[in-house]
């Protein structure tokens, strides 16, 4: 194996914190080459963005509160287009039910 492959093998493994002891010595003299500083680098941006990724985008306070609302205005199989939310109905004045306001 390659002197260079097998650094950064261990720098990655190092970054990951599973570099066997017996590999330290050896990882940490190659950190002192300009080769060693630069994959150490690499690999620390490597791991912060596959972390950052994982934990996803922050959502704003309600949210799902929000998204709940406007799922149920959506339209559905079965629910005429024209179906008022209950919030749309109590803004609206309409205390009876959707279908007791279309009967004639």
């Amino acid at each position: 194996m390659e002197t260079s492959t097998r650094l950064q093998e261990n720098i990655s493994a190092m970054v990951d914190n599973e570099l066997p002891a017996c590999e330290v010595e050896l990882t940490l003299a190659g950190l002192a080459e300009p080769e060693g500083r630069e994959a150490w680098h690499l690999y620390h941006l490597i791991r912060d963005t596959l972390r950052a990724a994982a934990a996803g985008p922050e959502l704003s306070p309600g949210f799902a509160g929000r998204l709940a609302e406007r799922l149920a205005d959506e339209e559905l199989p079965g629910r005429p287009a024209d179906a008022l939310s209950h919030e749309q109905r109590e803004q609206r004045g309409d205390s009876a039910s959707p279908a007791a306001a279309t009967l004639p």
